[in-house]
């Protein structure tokens, strides 16, 4: 009974004591744990464990993925602001990245600890959210990561809410400091559609067309027609929507489509955002070849792609991986160059995004904050949190230049040569 009171009272001493011993540095934030205790930096983002099962997850799976089955589920919370407490924790992340190695010591002090608070047991089950190994080895990977994409079940004034009147699932290009989301989006669009040196008449194919916005704006402000392919049900039926209340459904076509099903080309001008870490460094060289297949002579390609900078940040299998884009690969910018290049198209525009990214992400969380309680009317706690703490580890991953992102543009040069491209930038 003693000993009871004891711990009562020092559970989050404990689970600090934990998070030292499993990564070797002290804990920036405050932890409130289930008894009501409290230990920690006093000005420090307060993050709340709502029960053992929390700690029984970190000790089976001491890392990134560990900690980020426990927020899915529920047991683990952050009181305010959630990019506030993952930038003070923005230090340690390398280190929850990696599987601690513990010595006898260790491991007999955090087995004891965890008797002692009652969290001794089997492996807790993964949130449902999770990508499973069985669902990877059966191939449902790419249908469930569409149909259980935390936005897949919004409807468009929702997402319209998140994303902003443009619903561009992608960066704004911020060209004053006191732009609004929806201006940084056009832009972005125009920008497009100026490297891309649309005019009326073309023919555009958009790869991974989301929600429709890039094509839908293409065929508004320039007079082209095209045609949008997604594996999303939901993005083409959104797509198919917007285009026929614009009155342009006699200009633009939406498609439950793999890129590599499209086989009405040629183009003048293909976009494509995103692609290349879902396609994977083994069919990326397919992927080049296709599109150069489908581009005329002289015909451009936009290529808007996330990519690796540096060592791997985590080593094990990450939340990323498990929650929102499972198997995916992020390649650095010399694989896509190369690649692209081998494929006979020719690169002759870069650009990076990175700080543009940052700041879409950082206005996409405000959004989805306000909008919290409207967005559980349709869809999970669980998948919200999952959208929640993507946007937020995504925004500080281009703030820390971890990642970065590359707006390439390439042309399938004529036979002798020629590539019909401006010999200086226009703008």
């Amino acid at each position: 009974m003693g000993e009871e009171i004891v711990v009562r009272h020092v559970v989050a001493e404990r689970l600090h004591d934990v998070l030292l011993r499993l990564f070797g540095r002290e804990a920036p934030v405050r932890i409130r744990a289930w008894d009501g205790s409290i230990a920690g930096p006093p000005d420090a983002p307060v993050v709340t464990v709502n029960s053992r099962r929390a700690l029984r997850r970190l000790l089976w799976r001491p890392d990134e993925l560990g900690l980020a089955r426990a927020y899915v589920a529920g047991e683990v919370e952050v009181e305010g602001k959630l990019l506030d407490a993952l930038e003070r924790l923005a230090p340690f992340g390398r280190a929850i990245g990696r599987r601690p190695e513990l010595t006898a010591a260790d491991r007999g002090e955090l087995l004891r600890t965890a008797a002692l608070l009652g969290a001794v047991g089997p492996q807790p089950k993964p949130p449902a959210e999770e990508i499973t190994g069985a669902e990877r080895r059966h191939g449902l990977v790419r249908d469930k990561t569409l149909t259980a994409a935390p936005d897949s079940s919004l409807g468009p004034p929702l997402l319209a809410r998140i994303y902003g009147s443009t619903m561009v699932h992608s960066t704004g290009y911020w060209t004053r400091p006191d732009a609004s989301l929806d201006e940084a989006q056009h832009a972005g669009l125009e920008h497009a559609c100026r490297k891309l040196g649309l005019s009326p008449g073309m023919r555009v194919l958009d790869v991974g067309c989301g929600w429709g916005s890039f094509l839908i704006h293409a065929a508004e402000r320039y007079g082209v027609t095209g045609i949008g392919v997604t594996l999303s049900p939901h993005q083409a039926e959104i797509a198919t929507k917007r285009a026929v209340e614009a009155g342009l459904s006699d200009q633009v076509e939406f498609r439950l489509a793999d890129w590599r099903d499209v086989g009405d080309g040629p183009f003048d001008a293909i976009a494509g955002s995103g692609m290349a870490e879902y396609v994977g460094p083994a069919r990326l060289a397919e992927y080049a070849r296709t599109l150069y297949g489908l581009l005329r002579p002289g015909g451009r390609l936009l290529v808007h792609q996330v990519s690796a900078r540096g060592e791997r940040v985590v080593e094990e299998r990450s939340f990323i991986d498990a929650y929102v884009f499972p198997g995916a690969e992020l390649l650095t910018l010399g694989t896509i160059v190369d690649t692209f290049e081998g494929a006979g198209l020719e690169i002759r525009d870069l650009e990076t995004f990175r700080e543009h990214y940052a700041r879409t992400l950082r206005a996409w969380i405000a959004n989805l904050e306000d909008a919290w309680d409207a967005c559980l009317s349709q869809t999970s706690p669980g998948r919200l949190r999952v959208w929640h703490l993507y946007l937020a580890l995504a925004a500080l991953a281009f703030e820390l230049a971890r990642i970065t992102v590359y707006q390439l543009v390439a042309v399938r040069p004529h036979a002798d040569g020629r590539a019909d491209m401006p010999w200086a930038r226009t703008e």
